[in-house]
């Protein structure tokens, strides 16, 4: 149905892992790794919880949050252009 799945597989019990197991394996480490980062960013930045009254106080803060990663990665950009 067009559909692939992205969760990594097991080694097999006790017998090494077959080659073509490890590629896709790390094939989808790197997808996975570049949402993990951003959200290890924001756990970071509130400091694992976000403690509010009301689901809204903590929608915006979320938000806040998602703001601030972007800024930050903006100007990351900026200077890594600047200096090249």
């Amino acid at each position: 149905q067009g559909f692939v799945s992205k969760v990594h597989r097991k080694k097999p019990h006790l017998k090494p892992m077959p080659r073509h197991i490890q590629r896709s394996n790390a094939g989808k480490s790197v997808i996975r790794s570049r949402g993990e980062h951003v959200f290890a960013d924001q756990k970071s930045q509130t400091g694992l919880f976000v403690r509010t009254v009301g689901i809204t106080r903590a929608t915006m803060r979320i938000g806040l949050a998602n703001i601030v990663y972007n800024m930050r990665r903006v100007l990351f950009f900026e200077r890594l252009i600047a200096s090249a």
